[in-house]
């Protein structure tokens, strides 16, 4: 049997702990549904704070995830949408999700069975 840590580990981990930070999902979704500017990310993710919304984006935005764009008109606009990478990551993360949806629905338990 080989060991999990191989070269694709790191990789991996860092973006699980990317994905798993609160409120990155939502803002990963809320690009791939339209958001653009700063104030339709906050329509649409109810309860995120300013600054932890800037923050996530920034993070996005470093890890090549979300494209930042400045249009130099008065006021100065700024707008974000999904990179090639972030696009490819919301449709990997996709089935996740519907997953998650099948869980929480009537039938589902909430429970992971047991492998035993």
């Amino acid at each position: 049997m080989s060991s999990i840590h191989d070269d694709t580990c790191p990789s991996f981990e860092g973006t699980l702990e990317l994905i798993g930070r609160r409120w990155t999902g939502s803002v990963l979704q809320g690009a791939d549904r339209g958001a653009r500017r700063f104030g339709e990310y906050r329509v649409m993710i109810h309860g995120i704070s300013d600054r932890l919304l800037s923050q996530r984006l920034k993070e996005l935005e470093a890890a090549g995830l979300i494209e930042r764009t400045v249009i130099p008109t008065t006021p100065v606009q700024v707008r974000y949408q999904l990179s090639p990478d972030g696009q490819a990551l919301v449709d990997a993360l996709l089935p996740l999700a519907q997953w998650s949806m099948h869980r929480s629905g009537p039938r589902g338990s909430g429970r992971v069975p047991s492998s035993t």
